[in-house]
């Protein structure tokens, strides 16, 4: 070993990238790219399922105007709980899409947030009791999903606040 090479370990030099370095910095790129990919084609599948969701609802509706069903309260639930599974979609399509631009940690996790508050607000709407075996069974279901509700806008609350504290709003 020459003196110079002895110099630069003692005083903590930096090494020439070596063989081993290079390759796995050119798998981390190349598996980046194929993760970056695979973010794009879920997007593009969320987007599918949304369209698809979208006639779907328009035909069930057209299909419940002419046959009178319209009118049910029952119907018209299970339109607003597919209108609301339709708006998750679109959120988890916008929080893929953020992944992909490598967006601000806080919107996505606002995004999150804002899928989970639709969501609960769906199992709140289709709540029925009829559908537990036991009162107490929907008790313990009802609670549950109030603590989450609760939990989720404390949550935002909590990222807007923070929002308007840092100047972000």
């Amino acid at each position: 070993m020459s003196s110079d090479q002895d110099d630069a370990e003692d005083d903590g030099g930096i090494e020439p990238p070596t063989a081993e370095v290079a390759f796995a910095e050119r798998y981390a790129a190349l598996t980046g790219r194929f993760v970056h990919a695979v973010e794009l084609a879920a997007a593009s599948l969320f987007a599918l399922l949304f369209a698809v969701g979208v006639v779907d609802l328009a035909v069930q509706v057209v299909g419940a105007v002419r046959s009178g069903a319209i009118v049910d309260p029952l119907v018209v639930i299970g339109f607003i709980d597919t209108g609301l599974l339709l708006l998750i979609i679109v959120e988890v399509y916008q929080t893929v899409i953020a992944y992909t631009r490598e967006e601000d940690t806080r919107k996505i996790v606002r995004l999150v947030i804002y899928t989970g508050v639709i969501a609960m607000v769906r199992k709140v709407i289709i709540f029925r009791t009829s559908e537990y075996a036991t009162t107490t069974d929907a008790l313990v279901a009802a609670v549950a999903y109030t603590v989450i509700v609760v939990g989720l806008v404390a949550l935002l609350f909590v990222e807007r606040s923070a929002d308007g504290v840092l100047g972000r709003e």
